[in-house]
């Protein structure tokens, strides 16, 4: 998360304020982490990928090595057919994602919110539509309102062995799900020497938390984490969306 990506985010809260606050109540999601994913996907609404989504999904279709792509593909069928958006502007990444939140033609129908009761949920551009389709995204997929993504922690030389020992990686969901410990008690994660980054006590809680390790710093994330995972199941992207929204103001 360089600084410009932090002063750029700094700026659009500020100028989105009144839009992000109502999708915020609306939904229980922190106006920056809806910021944060805003950024990291179209880089705040300025890239969203300008290849026409239904020949880019029939040609990777076609190829026939991920049946998800077919099934994107009626998705998009049944956008256009309900005319909310014409084909022409049906427009996105090179494998389908579209608009400012990058949603896949199976988002969009879930997921996507008509926030500013023009008739159409245009994640293209609307930025209330778009702000209000990432909380909503959220939300159903589990989002706690009030709860933290994690937090970086610090781990003594030498107690890897023990947290393997009493933590071990998860055997079940994506990639990035299995490359996560176990979820502990935080109390046991203080018992196994785990430290804030400032190498403060964690606090007295009956929450549970994973252990993610990126490089040389290491994270205890919570249910919020795996809610940004399923948005992009990369522990990059995740952290940087985490980290992103904790460096704005008012970040929760």
């Amino acid at each position: 998360v360089p600084p410009r990506a932090v002063r750029t985010a700094r700026t659009m809260a500020s100028t989105h304020r009144a839009e992000l606050e109502r999708a915020s109540a609306r939904f229980g999601v922190p106006r920056s982490v809806i910021v944060a994913i805003w950024g990291l996907e179209s880089n705040f609404g300025r890239f969203q990928g300008v290849r026409p989504t239904i020949s880019t999904l029939a040609t990777l279709a076609y190829d026939g090595r991920r049946t998800l792509f077919r099934d994107e593909l009626f998705a998009a069928l049944r956008i256009i057919d309900s005319g909310e958006v014409a084909p022409d502007a049906l427009n996105g990444s090179w494998a389908g994602a579209m608009g400012q939140p990058q949603f896949m033609p199976s988002s969009y129908l879930k997921y996507a919110e008509d926030y500013d009761h023009d008739g159409r949920r245009d994640i293209w551009g609307s930025e209330a539509d778009v702000f209000a389709s990432v909380a909503n995204y959220l939300k159903r997929h589990g989002w706690v309102s009030g709860a933290r993504w994690g937090r970086a922690v610090s781990i003594p030389a030498g107690a890897m062995e023990k947290i393997g020992e009493a933590a071990p990686l998860r055997t079940a969901g994506c990639e990035a799900v299995r490359q996560m410990t176990e979820a502990l008690p935080l109390p046991r994660w203080s018992a196994l020497g785990v430290r804030t980054a400032q190498k403060q006590a964690l606090p007295a809680s009956d929450m549970t938390a994973s252990l993610v390790r990126a490089g040389a710093r290491n994270f205890l994330v919570y249910d919020n984490y795996l809610v940004l995972l399923q948005y992009n199941c990369a522990h990059l992207y995740a952290l940087a969306v985490g980290l992103l929204a904790d460096s704005l103001p008012a970040a929760k």
